[in-house]
């Protein structure tokens, strides 16, 4: 269960530079309250449950779920001169994240190589978070003020976290990398999809693994660390990865590692815990 969700909140659009230096309004009056809606969070877990490839559900979920905060948070950070000044400088993160000669040519170590790593590894960009999104807004009322950029970041930072934290796109990963989230942007949608992934792990793969404290401790590592959205990326990028975390107060997880650990012991593949992917491969040598 992917953490792709905190943008089903709003809809959201690239911002041109016009845009940015617009005198726009802080908060357009016309978007929606954000409001729960239990009944339809669990008809779409369940609908999850079912199939979890189905990335769309997570997005309805967090409609369902939202943080309700966000205005408050949001219009808090807009109104500061910090606030108005990142805006200015970081308009829109997706092409300067998605352009790795740039952050290449940042000293090895810093958090730029580890998230160029990280998501050629993965075989992400941050455009196609954005384009999956896109997906799911499509048809849906577009909004003009200073929110909108606020919201998109919450979006476009989701696989810094992943970098940022240790927390891999493992399935034990993803779930802490939710629970980190939740203590961000606390949505209920976070811990519901957090711990309730956890729990399915801890059903599948009988082990001494601890799970649940590495989705816990993901939670607290959220809690410790300023809210990301709110930092200037650009800068955290040129950074020693080492001095990004102690900038940001996070701390080894620990918890996580262990899990890992205790499987590898077990000759499972944390990354492959149903045995999917070793599935596949003997699939292919008998077709072969």
């Amino acid at each position: 269960m992917d953490s792709l969700a905190p943008a089903a909140q709003f809809a959201g659009s690239e911002p041109s530079a016009a845009d940015v230096a617009a005198d726009l309004p802080i908060f357009d009056e016309r978007r929606p309250a954000l409001k729960r809606n239990i009944p339809k969070a669990w008809r779409h877990f369940k609908e999850l449950v079912k199939d979890k490839e189905n990335t769309k559900e997570v997005f309805y979920i967090f409609e369902a779920l939202p943080w309700t905060g966000l205005r408050a948070a949001a219009e808090s950070f807009l109104r500061s001169e910090r606030g108005q000044a990142l805006r200015k400088s970081e308009p829109y993160l997706p092409p300067m994240l998605d352009d790795h000669a740039a952050l290449r040519r940042l000293p090895k170590g810093s958090l730029a190589h580890a998230y160029c790593d990280f998501m050629e590894r993965e075989g992400l960009t941050a455009q196609g978070l954005v384009d999956e999104f896109e997906q799911f807004a499509a048809g849906r009322e577009r909004f003009q003020d200073q929110m909108e950029w606020y919201y998109n970041r919450m979006r476009d930072t989701h696989d810094l976290n992943h970098v940022l934290t240790g927390f891999g796109r493992d399935a034990l990963g993803e779930q802490c990398v939710l629970a980190f989230t939740y203590s961000q942007q606390p949505s209920p949608g976070h811990l519901l999809l957090g711990y309730a992934g956890g729990l399915e792990l801890k059903k599948r793969i009988k082990s001494a693994a601890p799970v649940l404290r590495a989705v816990r401790e993901g939670q607290r590592l959220g809690k410790a660390c300023p809210r990301l959205v709110e930092q200037p990326i650009r800068e955290l990028l040129a950074l020693p990865l080492e001095e990004a975390r102690r900038r940001l107060n996070i701390a080894p997880a620990r918890h996580y590692q262990k899990a890992h650990q205790v499987w590898r012991s077990m000759g499972i593949d944390p990354y492959d815990l149903l045995g999917i992917e070793a599935a596949k491969k003997d699939k292919a040598k008998l077709a072969a």
